[in-house]
């Protein structure tokens, strides 16, 4: 099918806009909606004409105006939203922090979950293991000895409080057990709060 024929197929001429093209297109589809081969005479006529007319776009002799884009033209990159900043921690929490591996806080908590059950029997004994396991675990991270000491200490120090709080809440409201004694819930308490700074501080 030539040019000319193609808008004749449509009932345009050449100096038809691409909006006439569509126009004309799709009311001739509606028009011979059962006619199988019309509606294939209609979309051939209609591809020729956008070919011929891209063709003619890219050698420059029309003009296509600015609304109209092409495949080959790059769409305009859509605005973006100002990206949220992360919520900002303190530098020093930041470097205090660590992000561990698996086995990072898996080996830590099989030693405390150990040190716990020995706790039920010898909290003092216990208590003393699971200080130098903290610096062990602390230790190898940074291979700062003293740091670790530090922070071992300090988890000793808020393991006690809390266990010291709980044990007085449970003595308090009746709800003891027989091995729930006041020594064995703070080393218990101790123990999580060790195992915490142990896995997850450096």
């Amino acid at each position: 099918m030539n040019e000319q024929n193609s808008y004749e197929t449509l009932g345009l001429t050449e100096s038809s806009s691409f909006e006439d093209i569509q126009e004309a297109r799709d009311r001739l589809i509606e028009q011979c909606a059962d006619d199988r081969k019309r509606i294939e005479a209609i979309e051939a006529a209609y591809d020729a004409i956008l070919m011929e007319r891209l063709r003619l776009r890219q050698e420059g002799k029309i003009k296509v105006p600015d609304r109209i884009r092409f495949a080959e033209s790059a769409a305009e990159p859509l605005p973006s939203k100002p990206a949220t900043p992360p919520p900002t921690r303190p530098e020093w929490l930041t470097q205090l922090m660590d992000t561990p591996e698996r086995n990072e806080v898996l080996w830590p908590g099989f030693t405390f979950s150990v040190l716990c059950l020995l706790g039920l029997y010898t909290p003092s004994l216990a208590l003393a293991l699971g200080v130098g396991a903290t610096i062990y675990f602390l230790n190898r991270k940074e291979h700062k000895f003293w740091r670790s000491v530090l922070l071992t200490v300090a988890g000793l120090v808020v393991g006690f409080a809390v266990g010291l709080s709980l044990a007085q809440g449970l003595t308090a409201s009746g709800l003891q057990w027989a091995w729930a004694t006041s020594d064995v819930v703070t080393a218990v308490v101790t123990f999580v709060v060790l195992w915490l700074f142990s896995s997850f501080l450096r």
